[in-house]
């Protein structure tokens, strides 16, 4: 089957920076960048009634038609006449930054298929895209009795992020309920584009920069520096812990320092890179939504971005929750504000920097937390804690030849608990000290979730 789409305009437009700041994670990855691949199921909704193939596929048409980052490829210069033979994805990864270049009409494959929606995503999602010939989005139905019981969503990282992602599964919903998404289409990536290369796209750029050349003067030139002596066959691993213990953990230290699950997992795990490392102060690149701006909250478009998280350990005790707190919020703070930025000022900043320094500089080092609630409780009693040490897991679930980092750690809500992967090269971190690092973070975040908390004693 086919998604047949003709949305209302068409045209191309410089990257946006989030459309940038991917491109070139892409291009240090490949040929593993299927890594970035992602995607989504979306079971149907009872209040949809029965779902024929056809019109799942018009539906699937409409959301394209409203979100035009599903319908825009990458243009070598600009011309918008995006190659169109299959294989040319290869050609345009040579291009250092190429053009977003958006159609107005097209048709999108759709496969059907019976069983298991994970395997069909799974499918959908085990090959790179070819950047310049095959759109953004893999779709996929599966049927039982003729009847569409899931649609399977496998998207490019060009078009869209994880939050972005979630608004095209809400509005594919009500499609379905509604056949139709009520508001205006959000802005869109040419819009976007246009307004960071004006005069208030500029200023906000600038003030990125400011902090990130700051703070590139004093940081560690790179985290990992040192070989680890035990590098892997291939070299970059994933380990994998579940734990609800850890989960229950953060909560309750969250609760009682008033702040964030994420804060409180970004300050112990930075805080614990240091230790590994034997840098005093930590670098970390926390990978930040953007999505401050009102009119941003509902756009399908990549624009997540590292930002930079500098903090410096030596300032407080090991032991000490609420100075290492205290520390962070702000350093968070600042982090979350210099990720909207335009990477071609990040690169000649950091080049400018290198050269002031005499070594290249960049952390190598980043935080992702993936999930998409945060709680805080308190209640969570220090028994039952530590009794579900004993359920948590560890696996390793990916290896691969390349990466463009050195140590990422990932954050997932999971069934089990709280997932906390790295994902690392092994050159630079072993295996063994993987798995050693998830254990001593979960092991630190269970003992500082019943400390004394000083503000409460008395």
């Amino acid at each position: 089957m086919e998604i047949r789409f003709s949305g209302g305009r068409s045209g191309t437009a410089p990257l946006t920076w989030g459309q940038r700041a991917i491109w070139d994670t892409v291009r240090k990855t490949a040929p593993d960048d299927r890594y970035f691949n992602f995607g989504r199921i979306l079971p149907v909704p009872g209040r949809a009634g029965p779902l024929s193939p056809e019109r799942a596929a018009e539906m699937l048409g409409a959301l394209v038609e409203r979100h035009e980052s599903l319908r825009t490829l990458m243009d070598a210069d600009g011309s918008g006449t995006p190659a169109g033979a299959a294989g040319s994805g290869a050609r345009i990864l040579d291009c250092a930054e190429p053009y977003q270049a958006l159609r107005d009409a097209g048709t999108i494959p759709l496969t059907v298929a019976a069983g298991d929606p994970g395997r069909l995503l799974e499918e959908l999602t085990a090959t790179a895209f070819d950047y310049a010939a095959e759109w953004p989005l893999r779709a996929g139905l599966v049927v039982d009795g003729g009847e569409v019981t899931h649609i399977v969503l496998a998207f490019c990282h060009l078009a869209t992020d994880g939050l972005g992602a979630e608004v095209a599964v809400r509005d594919l919903r009500l499609l379905l309920m509604r056949g139709a998404v009520p508001g205006p289409p959000p802005p869109q990536p040419l819009d976007l584009a246009r307004w960071q290369e004006s005069g208030p796209g500029r200023r906000v750029a600038q003030i990125a920069a400011e902090h990130w050349e700051g703070e590139y003067r004093r940081i560690p030139p790179t985290m990992f520096d040192r070989p680890s002596g035990e590098a892997a066959d291939p070299p970059v691993w994933r380990a994998k812990l579940v734990s609800r213990a850890m989960d229950l953990a953060v909560q309750r230290i969250a609760a009682l320092h008033a702040t964030s699950t994420s804060t409180v997992l970004l300050a112990f795990s930075s805080r614990l890179v240091s230790g590994v490392t034997g840098h005093g102060v930590c670098a970390m690149l926390p990978i930040v939504g953007n999505r401050f701006r009102g009119d941003t909250v509902n756009a399908v478009t990549t624009l997540s971005q590292e930002g930079l998280f500098v903090l410096d350990s030596g300032r407080t005790d090991p032991g000490d929750t609420s100075g290492l707190l205290r520390e962070a919020r702000p350093a968070a703070l600042r982090a979350y504000r210099s990720a909207y930025h335009d990477p071609r000022d990040r690169d000649r900043l950091t080049a400018a920097v290198g050269l002031e320094r005499g070594t290249a500089v960049h952390p190598y080092c980043c935080f992702n937390d993936m999930r998409f609630t945060d709680r805080a409780d308190a209640s969570h009693d220090e028994r039952a804690v530590r009794r579900a040490l004993d359920e948590t897991t560890l696996t390793w679930p990916l290896s691969q030849d390349r990466l463009n980092c050195r140590f990422c750690l990932h954050l997932t809500a999971e069934p089990g608990g709280l997932g906390v992967s790295v994902t690392a090269d092994t050159r630079f971190l072993s295996r063994p000290a993987m798995e050693r690092y998830l254990l001593d973070l979960e092991s630190a975040l269970v003992t500082a979730a019943f400390q004394q908390v000083p503000e409460l004693v008395g």
